[in-house]
C-alpha cells in the first residue's frame, strides 16, 4: 500500500497536542507551532525531519526507500519512496520529532500521564 499525505496526517495527529496546519501551501501537522513533516509536491513524497547522521545512515542504509534531493541535501530531513516506506517506520520517526518539538508544558503532562498507567 502507498501512503498518502492523508494517512500521514492520520497518523502524525494520534500524537498528543498535534494539530493539522498548512505550510507553503501543502497541508501538514504541527506541535508547538512547528511542522513536523512535509509533502514534496514535486517529488510526490514525503519529507521526515531526522539529524544528518542518521539521515546519511538510512540513505546508504536503504536507499530503495529514502533519497534526498540536491534542494533537501542542506537541510536536516529525508525523503522516501511512499511505495516503500513502513508506517512503523513513519510512526518512530514523528513520535522522535514530537519529542524534540513538543512544548515543555505538554511534554510534563504526557510524561505524567505515562507514569499513570
Amino acid at each position: 500500500m502507498s501512503l498518502t499525505l492523508q494517512r500521514l496526517c492520520e497518523l502524525a495527529l494520534e500524537l498528543p497536542g498535534t494539530e493539522a496546519a498548512e505550510s507553503w501551501g501543502a497541508p501538514n501537522v504541527k506541535v508547538g507551532k512547528k511542522a513536523m513533516f512535509y509533502w514534496n509536491p514535486k517529488w510526490d513524497a514525503p519529507v521526515f525531519k531526522m539529524d544528518f547522521e542518521t539521515r546519511d545512515f538510512y540513505l546508504e542504509a536503504d536507499p530503495e526507500t529514502f533519497f534526498t534531493t540536491d534542494h533537501h541535501r542542506n537541510w536536516p530531513c529525508i525523503l522516501a519512496h511512499k511505495d516503500r516506506i513502513d508506517e512503523d517506520w513513519i510512526r518512530g520517526n514523528l513520535r522522535q520529532v514530537w519529542l524534540k518539538q513538543a512544548p515543555k508544558s505538554l511534554l510534563k503532562v504526557h510524561e505524567a500521564d505515562i507514569r499513570s498507567r
